[in-house]
Order: structure tokens, then C-alpha cells, then sequence
């Protein structure tokens, strides 16, 4: 436990910090998987439109500080390599 005041303080910061970064990562993991799920389907336009989405939500989130700019980046060319499979099958 803290014994300091401005000790307490950054405890409280921290968790309210914490409480936010969990949500703040959850919502993108939930945009993610959204994606992936629409690249796994028939619709290429879904996906393309999804694609955009989620690469706005992880460029936000490193902005943010929430991830690494390099772990941003290594996502987003991840999953830029499931969009040309939908736009393949659907040709």
C-alpha cells in the first residue's frame, strides 16, 4: 500500500488508467476480429469497408499510446494480407 500522498494519488491514477487502456484494447480486439470475420466471408466490399475501419482503430490506438507503433504496423500488414484472398475468390 502506498504510504506517501502523491504515492495514493498515482495509485488512483494508474487504475483509472488501467480500467481505460482494458476497454480501449478490447474495443480494438472486438474491431479485429470483426474484419477477420468479414474477410473470411463472401462480401469483398464488407471486407474492404471493415479493413478501413480497423486500420483507423489500430493507427488511433499506437496515436494513443495504447500499442506500439511497430506492433501497429506489423498488425495492419498482417491482416492487409487476408484482403486479396476475398478479392481473389470473388473474381
Amino acid at each position: 500500500m502506498p504510504n506517501t500522498a502523491s504515492a495514493k494519488k498515482d495509485l488512483r491514477q494508474n487504475q483509472k488508467r488501467r480500467l481505460l487502456n482494458r476497454s480501449q484494447r478490447s474495443a480494438l480486439r472486438t474491431v479485429i476480429k470483426k474484419f477477420r470475420t468479414a474477410a473470411a466471408g463472401d462480401d469483398p466490399d464488407n471486407a474492404r469497408a471493415a479493413f478501413r475501419l480497423v486500420v483507423k482503430c489500430i493507427d488511433q490506438a499506437a496515436a494513443k499510446g495504447l500499442i506500439h507503433k511497430n506492433t501497429a504496423a506489423r498488425t495492419k500488414s498482417r491482416l492487409s494480407k487476408l484482403l486479396p484472398r476475398t478479392s481473389a475468390a470473388s473474381s
